[in-house]
């Protein structure tokens, strides 16, 4: 499909083929409420709440946070632990019109302040401590520096000059309606060459779209059991379908503080849970424990991985290790979003990230030069559609670089697509390691390697080396009593056929990945400390 490059034009088809609706994400759940009544919404710890309860938890929070002086468009900084009271609060800056910014528990000092001094938020809501981090100093220092900062309300009442989010409930009240083409949410972004998440700026229509689209995709229904598990302010749990995804059908959402096998496992059981995400790297952490874990996971159907390339290798154990389908999904919380559809042929699911979730997104896959290759061709992956964005929130040097004049977003990732219509993520632009001039990608060796069998997973980087300017590392998990080595690794590839310039220079073995705040595996730290050796 190929529509105007006017902006306008584009929005006023979104609205006549009923992309965008005329509500928000308030007034979805408002609806949500009335339909599915005395259903249980959300677990958290042993409490349960129905969807009534929800939406009258929700109604008197925003209520609440209208009288402390929140109004329509302020910015607040969220920083929750997967929590009933996660889900009421961004319900109730929906409601209010108050737009959260979804930080994760592991955010920092130097990311905290970087929000705090791009988004000027009036109000920061957090928690005491969570997995043995106290929050009290980094709470106390943006509290200092940032004269923006009025209030700070915690989940519990129990960090220090706080206020806790129950006690600040009201009666109902009419409180001034948000546009449902107004912002709701500021998502952080994968991060820069700076370290620092850029936000990304969702609509309420948008993100309706997103969310209930997805959870039709998906084939989520009034009994889909949605464990969320990775940091719930992340895109993909929170409306990929998600939380807000399985709400729009009436389903169950469990909350799992962490992505522990020692919790999740349990409570798969427990709640006979029948969906949940994760990325890869906790995938193989999940496929090695059930070598030993008897739970008994059988409620489980269907395993959504995204947010970091899936090996083949590891996409083949899900199915006999966890007894679910594996649905691929490629996303990003700028917009597009790709599945692999759970009636898919195992050839798809394994080798494929699916298909664009809407038939209003455009794709375009280009060259270094900006120009479209051949069909099937691999290049960098452009979009624009329904729910992605025209820019970032404040931004305009990277908004620049970023998107087209015609609005295309320049994604970044390397991709291209089957004949068949599906997408095949080959890496990152950005990805490529410069070893003495040649271009290195990455991802295509991370791919072979993928498949030696005494390699669990693998990550290679580009080192800086004085001599050829960066050198290619390789990071590898091996399986039990393996003996691996550079010599064995570089024969491997090049009878796979790859360049002599391909094959790694420094090998590393890990027992355990460093991650970033999103669980993917922390590349800047495998650089540095490879750089040590």
């Amino acid at each position: 499909m190929k529509l105007s490059s006017d902006r306008a034009e584009r929005v006023a088809y979104y609205e006549e083929k009923g992309y965008w609706k005329p509500y928000t994400l308030g007034d979805h759940l408002k609806s949500w409420s009335k339909s599915y009544t005395d259903r249980i919404a959300i677990v958290d710890s042993g409490r349960r709440l129905s969807y009534t309860e929800l939406d009258n938890d929700v109604s008197e929070l925003a209520a609440g946070l209208y009288e402390l002086g929140i109004r329509k468009g302020d910015r607040v900084i969220v920083q929750l632990p997967n929590s009933i009271e996660f889900v009421e609060t961004c319900l109730a800056m929906f409601r209010l019109g108050a737009v959260p910014i979804m930080t994760m528990p592991a955010n920092g000092v130097l990311e905290i302040d970087a929000f705090c001094s791009l988004a000027e938020p009036v109000a920061y809501i957090t928690t005491d401590s969570f997995l043995g981090v106290d929050y009290y100093g980094l709470v106390n220092s943006m509290m200092k520096k940032h004269a923006c900062l009025k209030h700070l309300i915690s989940d519990n009442g129990k960090l220090e000059g706080s206020l806790s989010l129950e006690s600040l409930k009201k009666p109902q009240m009419d409180l001034p309606a948000p546009h449902y083409r107004d912002m709701a949410l500021l998502l952080l972004s994968g991060g820069t060459t700076s370290g620092i998440p850029k936000l990304i700026p969702r609509t309420h229509t948008d993100y309706a779209y997103n969310t209930i689209a997805s959870a039709e995709y998906s084939g989520f229904t009034k009994d889909t059991v949605y464990l969320a598990t990775l940091p719930a302010a992340h895109n993909f749990p929170f409306g990929c379908p998600g939380i807000l995804g399985t709400l729009s059908v009436g389903g169950r959402v469990v909350m799992s503080k962490t992505s522990s096998c020692d919790e999740t496992f349990p409570l798969i059981e427990e709640e006979r849970v029948s969906v949940t995400a994760l990325v890869p790297a906790l995938v193989s952490i999940w496929v090695e424990a059930r070598q030993w874990d008897k739970s008994d996971l059988s409620s489980l159907e269907l395993l959504q991985v995204g947010g970091a390339p899936l090996s083949d290798a590891l996409a083949a154990e899900i199915g006999p290790s966890l007894g679910c389908t594996l649905q691929q999904v490629f996303g990003m919380g700028e917009g597009l979003l790709c599945y692999t559809h759970p009636n898919d042929t195992e050839e798809v699911i394994l080798n494929t990230q699916g298909r664009p979730l809407s038939e209003a997104d455009e794709l375009r896959f280009v060259d270094a030069h900006g120009n479209d290759v051949s069909k099937g061709e691999a290049g960098e992956l452009w979009v624009r559609g329904p729910y992605t964005i025209q820019n970032y929130y404040r931004a305009p040097e990277v908004n620049s670089a970023a998107f087209t004049e015609d609005g295309y977003y320049r994604s970044g990732d390397i991709a291209r697509l089957t004949p068949e219509g599906n997408i095949q993520v080959l890496g990152r632009a950005k990805e490529q390691i410069n070893r003495a001039g040649e271009k290195i990608s990455a991802a295509e060796i991370e791919s072979h390697l993928g498949m030696f069998q005494d390699i669990k997973e693998v990550a290679i980087v580009g080192v800086p080396d004085e001599t050829m300017g960066e050198r290619t590392c390789a990071f590898v998990q091996i399986v039990d009593n393996a003996d691996l080595d550079l010599a064995t690794i570089r024969r491997f590839l090049q009878d796979r056929g790859l360049a002599t310039f391909k094959l790694p220079d420094q090998l590393e073995i890990v027992e355990s990945w460093p991650l970033t705040n999103l669980g993917k595996i922390n590349k800047r730290q495998l650089i540095a400390q490879a750089s040590k050796g």
